[in-house]
């Protein structure tokens, strides 16, 4: 955690945001704080030679006015023929792929957005039915995705029971352990697009989308509340005035963890499930091998951790990390064995849908990261609050000139003196909303530690939402 305004520039602090449409398929060193390159590469197939020439000579048959004119006239219908494959080509690749709404996995099979979330498995995969939830707001709304409608909706409370939400929640990729509660909360008045309902007679059996019907009316006239963990959470209280950074009290961030090779602290990380840790790809990026990595909750302290038992790794999982220009800097861990809870040990919430993190929220980071850039990490568990910063700023000429991406989230003070630093990496940006802690964002990269014009970035929690869910589906 950096507090000084004249550090040296390198070091790596290493964000997705969908919009409210259809549900989204997908085909499947430490906050190094460095200098960004200065431009973002541009990729794309190598380029195809259309040109032929060829070396070898043929013998020249000169040929009569009649016999010249006939060639002509069949050279121009073969090549009218080709121009008309050529053009039915391309139109049948419109339709069948550009056009396409959804491709499978397996083999790029096309289909119909109509078909999403209806309850019948139209992929080999199952990716048509996988990201059919979704828990919206500050109050936990679980809506589904209409087939119908080809819309998110809220679900009627009636006939809904703890077991239905505990059959939804592990279809989105939660364990049934974790199991927290449901709830119900008035419907708003401007749902005029309508409800899913419970169908009469439903049962709790997956796929659970299946179970539901559209329907304009709600006789409670309420809607579901799920918690699928009870997340977000904590015992201690942190001060109110931070000017650089402070030492953090046990159990402030029970959700930070430590990310060690050979008992040696390299990146932060966020319990997100008893099973999972959110970190950072660039952290795993060259140590890649679970086996390396050791995890450790509930310490403030390195020295307590020498004396504690970790935790092994049992896969790490990263998205599309592109390490030239930071896009995608986020990991999964799953652990070999579940965290015990306490205290000093929960999960932070991942963000829903809906909820708006903009500049100035205030928001918190921790870690054990250098103090100065270059320097050692922290033997204790620092802290310190920052501010968002709107993309638009961070990405202006004096500031990160065009290189912050929707992957990314910028946090800190313009004006310097607060920041994240090396070993800060894959830590938790959090901030509080309906007295919930919700992880904003991951520690990424930065230009130097603290500095003017350089604030630090983190991968945007959000945006990535929805690969986080099929990693825990799947996994």
């Amino acid at each position: 955690m950096a507090t000084h305004k004249n550090s040296s520039p390198y070091y790596v602090n290493h964000g997705f945001h969908h919009g409210e449409g259809k549900p989204t398929h997908y085909i499947p060193s430490p906050r190094e704080y460095h200098q960004p390159p200065p431009h973002v590469p541009q990729y794309g197939p190598p380029p195809i030679n259309t040109h032929f020439t060829s070396t070898h000579t043929h013998p020249v048959h000169i040929q009569k006015g009649p016999k010249k004119s006939h060639c002509k006239c069949i050279a121009a219908s073969a090549i009218f023929v080709l121009v008309l494959l050529s053009v039915a080509a391309v139109l049948i690749w419109y339709f069948l792929f550009f056009n396409c709404e959804m491709s499978c996995h397996d083999g790029g099979q096309c289909i119909s957005s109509s078909k999403l979330c209806d309850g019948v498995r139209d992929c080999s995969t199952g990716q048509d039915e996988t990201q059919c939830f979704r828990l919206y707001g500050q109050n936990f709304v679980l809506q589904t995705y209409s087939s119908e409608s080809q819309s998110w909706k809220s679900i009627c409370a009636d006939g809904w029971d703890d077991n239905y939400g505990t059959v939804t929640c592990e279809q989105m990729g939660y364990s049934r352990n974790t199991y927290f509660t449901s709830g119900q909360v008035q419907s708003q008045s401007s749902n005029s697009d309508g409800y899913m309902k419970l169908k009469p007679g439903s049962s709790t059996v997956a796929p659970m989308q299946s179970q539901f019907i559209n329907s304009k009316s709600c006789s409670a006239n309420a809607v579901v509340t799920l918690r699928c963990i009870d997340c977000g959470s904590r015992t201690i209280r942190s001060g109110t005035r931070i000017v650089g950074g402070q030492v953090a009290k046990k159990g402030a961030w029970p959700w930070q963890v430590s990310l060690q090779v050979q008992s040696q602290h390299l990146c932060g990380g966020s319990i997100i499930t008893p099973d999972w840790i959110l970190t950072a790809a660039h952290c795993v990026d060259k140590l890649s091998d679970p086996i390396d990595w050791i995890v450790y909750a509930g310490s403030l302290t390195q020295n307590e951790m020498r004396l504690s038992q970790g935790y092994p790794v049992d896969r790490i999982i990263t998205h599309n990390f592109d390490s030239l220009t930071n896009n995608n800097d986020i990991a999964l861990m799953k652990l070999r064995q579940p965290l015990t809870m306490s205290d000093g040990v929960r999960p932070v919430c991942l963000p829903n849908a809906g909820l708006n993190f903009a500049a100035p929220q205030k928001c918190w980071i921790s870690g054990w990261g250098a103090t100065v850039s270059g320097g050692q990490s922290s033997q204790v568990l620092k802290e310190a609050q920052v501010s968002l910063i709107d993309r638009t700023v961070c990405n202006s000429r004096p500031v990160y000139d065009g290189e912050i991406t929707n992957t990314m989230i910028c946090a800190g003070k313009l004006e310097g003196g607060v920041d994240s630093c090396q070993g800060d990496s894959g830590g938790p940006l959090v901030t509080e909303k309906g007295s919930v802690w919700w992880l904003v964002g991951d520690t990424s990269w930065g230009d130097g530690c603290a500095q003017r014009n350089r604030p630090g970035v983190y991968g945007n929690v959000t945006y990535f939402l929805s690969w986080i869910y099929d990693q825990m589906q799947k996994y």
